[in-house]
């Protein structure tokens, strides 16, 4: 089922709601700074939502208070995504109106901090485990913050989770489960994944550089976005579309991608035959593009083996760094505002593409006048999904 995009909006490091993230994308002036998240003694950098530090839940649902509720609520109040929500609660019963959104480490954070305080084994009498860590926490919070009845759902498969809602949705909708939906990606920062990520020797050093020589390292990043998505006919002309999901898992390694790139490579060939278009017809692809050695390798054999050299590509990382469960919703939406603006993103801080990349890295922004746009999310453990975007199918 292809989706009608009737709202959308995303909140990253580059500031709140999508103006933000445009003009840093135009300007390529990047979101990413030296890390200085409270107890974060590292050498890297990160994409930091300062302005998640200033939002308040409202007071009635201040039992949910932890960082990736308060980067959800942030995301919600920009470009009226809470009045056309609105608007469809009134025309949809809102039984009849389903969420799904993507996390990975949910509102861990919360716990972080309860274990610093805990006391002879005793959690903090303030520590409410499944309002805050629990992976339906955010879903929950939205659910209630929002007053929708329908089928609600998490979905956690590392840096693929908000990519894969769309597919989601698509299927719920299909069955019958629901009418409408909204969809979404949050992850925000915290200890256990920007250490998690060091002892892995995965972060940088320096700002993320994709497909570069000197690559060595991904920027941890924390945004959130949400989309709200119909059936395709449903949606008014002119509408941003998900017109193909591809999915996949490689099997291979828990962390490291199959070495060939061949999973990447089979999910973005279903996306491609879900949206009946050929590989010719893709005038920007979009890169998962982490800017370690084996990931950016593997994607770009598999890009080269479908598109070849010669379809412009890039990853956005440098300028909101990798934002884990919300890289699928955060990457959807550069690939619309591309598509409305009729102008690709170059791959910042990239200066020098190493020789076994053998795709076509744009290290400039240029115009385009591309139709369809390919986005590719791929998460820890092979957990593949590429989109295919586009306008009015």
């Amino acid at each position: 089922m292809k989706l009608g995009v009737i709202a959308h909006t995303v909140t990253t490091a580059l500031g709140p709601g999508r103006d933000a993230l445009w003009q840093g994308l135009r300007e390529g002036r990047s979101g990413l700074s030296p890390c200085d998240f409270p107890g974060a003694e590292l050498d890297t950098w990160i994409g930091h939502v300062h302005e998640c530090e200033q939002i308040a839940l409202p007071p009635e649902l201040a039992q949910w208070d932890c960082r990736n509720n308060r980067l959800a609520e942030l995301a919600l109040q920009q470009d009226g995504f809470l009045d056309a929500v609105a608007v469809a609660r009134r025309e949809h019963a809102p039984e009849r109106i389903g969420l799904f959104l993507g996390t990975s480490t949910s509102g861990i954070g919360q716990t972080e901090k309860a274990y610093a305080e805990a006391d002879d084994g005793q959690m903090p009498g303030w520590f409410n485990y499944a309002r805050s860590h629990d992976y339906f926490s955010v879903s929950g919070y939205i659910r209630a913050r929002l007053g929708l009845k329908g089928p609600a759902m998490t979905i956690s498969t590392a840096c693929s989770s908000s990519a894969k809602v769309f597919a989601v949705a698509a299927r719920s909708m299909a069955a019958g489960f629901c009418d409408i939906a909204v969809v979404g990606g949050i992850d925000s920062l915290c200890l256990t994944t920007l250490y998690g990520f060091n002892s892995l020797q995965l972060i940088s050093s320096e700002p993320c550089r994709p497909c570069d020589t000197r690559r060595n390292g991904i920027s941890v990043g924390e945004a959130a976005g949400f989309a709200l998505v119909v059936p395709a006919g449903h949606a008014p002309q002119g509408t941003p579309c998900v017109l193909g999901v591809g999915e996949s898992g490689d099997a291979h390694h828990m962390t490291a991608p199959e070495p060939s790139g061949a999973g990447a490579e089979l999910a973005m060939r279903r996306a491609l035959g879900d949206a009946g278009i050929d590989a010719r017809a893709i005038g920007y692809v979009n890169l998962h593009g982490t800017a370690t050695p084996a990931n950016d390798l593997a994607e770009a054999q598999a890009v080269a083996r479908l598109f070849g050299s010669h379809t412009p590509v890039s990853s956005t990382k440098g300028w909101t760094g990798h934002t884990l469960g919300a890289a699928g919703i955060v990457e959807a939406v550069i690939g619309w505002l591309a598509l409305e603006h009729g102008w690709l993103p170059q791959t910042l801080n990239t200066c020098d593409i190493a020789d076994d990349i053998h795709v076509g890295v744009l290290l400039e922004g240029r115009a385009c006048d591309a139709r369809y746009v390919l986005s590719n999310a791929f998460g820890f453990g092979g957990s593949n999904c590429a989109l295919v975007l586009g306008q009015d199918p």
